[in-house]
């Protein structure tokens, strides 16, 4: 609003005028800042009768209002951790750093079936206005998803189609650049509401199985081996700095009582290997919703058709169909046959080569997961066939060791040495 300017508001049949104003001091005083002696503020007028609407429901509608449509218009921010350098260029501690967030992603062009994608999609509205819920049952306003599947499966995707849904900010969190378990709660203080932090490939971000340990023997020996050239070991003492973070830290971060400070939170893991991580990690009440990334299939698919292709429908899409039932290809892999190799998008000859292709790397597939198949049956039976000669092996030294041992009874009871 311009200064002096008037605007007119109606709410639930009540009618108020509000203006922009401002005043000057009225003696001249020299600042530094220009403006700043100036007192700028908005008058609200309206009738005494409707002062109770006013204060009771107006203004804080008004106060909501303006915060939803700020969150609408803002640019959303994508923040990863980094080690900073301290005054002599040793590792300080890490920060978090952010650039636009501009990803395409949505869940209209996710290669998923449709089907889970309206079940995710529902989950994640009811989060989103759960606060009061989540304040009556007394937990934490925060949810946690598993997304776990062979690489290519669309997981990142996955990520960012959820934070253009929700129109939040995404945290990628690098574990190994953070010193503790201290610097990963100061990190969690650190991230705003309305934001979806995410560990990505945890599986392999720490060791959080207990080799630790070894490693710390490993790492014992070489300082001992370093005793003698000290200048050697000062120069790679940063270098071999590894993080302290640890398995108790990690769950702490996701679910202890630090992890309540702020609210509207989405903690998302993604893992190639689920079945490597600490079942303690993963159970319900951490990660909430475990959602598996799987290869492509036909529903997948035709979602992948009609954003590479603009097509509904094909003669060759019920060969494809049968094909993708029988064949494991990710949609990063099939989502790579149907690219376009020129800019005529109108070619239905390219669009019908593009199939093709696709059929002939899926029979391609199939046929290296049939040999693939049959070489792990045939290494399996080898050694089945070599344990189990083994086995025979090891019974028959144990009956030639008993008959020699009763042979010697024998010849003991009887006195007799032959």
């Amino acid at each position: 609003m311009d200064y002096n300017e008037e605007i007119t508001d109606e709410f639930n049949g009540v009618k108020l005028w509000w203006s922009a104003n401002r005043t000057t001091p009225r003696t001249q005083q020299f600042s530094f800042y220009p403006g700043a002696d100036e007192k700028r503020f908005y008058t609200l007028k309206f009738h005494k009768r409707d002062r109770q609407v006013i204060t009771g429901i107006y203004l804080s509608h008004v106060l909501k209002q303006g915060k939803a449509i700020a969150a609408d218009n803002r640019q959303r921010k994508l923040y990863s951790n980094g080690a900073g350098q301290g005054w002599l260029g040793n590792r300080s501690s890490t920060t978090w750093t952010h650039v636009a967030f501009e990803h395409p992603a949505t869940f209209d062009t996710l290669a998923m079936d449709e089907k889970k994608k309206r079940e995710i999609k529902k989950d994640l509205v009811t989060f989103s206005n759960g606060k009061e819920y989540y304040a009556k049952i007394g937990k934490a306003w925060k949810r946690g998803y598993l997304l776990y599947g062979p690489p290519g499966t669309g997981k990142s995707t996955m990520v960012a189609a959820m934070a253009n849904f929700l129109n939040y900010d995404v945290y990628d969190l690098e574990l190994t650049t953070v010193k503790n378990n201290v610097e990963l709660r100061r990190l969690l203080i650190e991230t705003s509401n309305k934001s979806i932090i995410v560990i990505e490939d945890i599986d392999c971000s720490l060791d959080l199985t207990g080799q630790r340990e070894e490693k710390k023997k490993k790492k014992k020996k070489d300082d001992k081996n370093e005793e003698g050239d000290p200048i050697s070991a000062m120069s790679k003492n940063e270098e071999r700095k590894e993080s302290e973070v640890t398995l108790s830290g990690l769950l702490n971060f996701i679910d202890g009582i630090w992890s309540a400070c702020g609210g509207e939170r989405i903690i998302v893991f993604t893992t190639n290997h689920v079945e490597k991580l600490d079942p303690a990690l993963i159970r319900r009440g951490r990660m909430d919703k475990h959602v598996e990334m799987s290869y492509c299939r036909f529903e997948a698919f035709k979602v992948l058709a009609k954003n590479y292709l603009d097509i509904d429908s094909h003669p060759l899409f019920g060969e494809i169909g049968n094909l993708l039932e029988e064949t494991d290809m990710t949609p990063a892999d099939v989502a790579e046959n149907l690219m376009l190799k020129s800019d005529d998008d109108d070619d239905d000859d390219e669009v019908e080569t593009c199939l093709k292709n696709l059929i002939e790397a899926l029979k391609t597939a199939k046929e290296e997961a049939s040999k693939k198949a049959e070489e792990d049956a045939r290494l399996k039976a080898e050694k089945e066939q070599k344990e189990k000669e083994e086995a025979e092996k090891e019974q028959s030294v144990k009956e030639d060791v008993t008959q020699d041992a009763i042979s010697a009874k024998e010849v003991k009871d009887n006195g007799v040495i032959h």
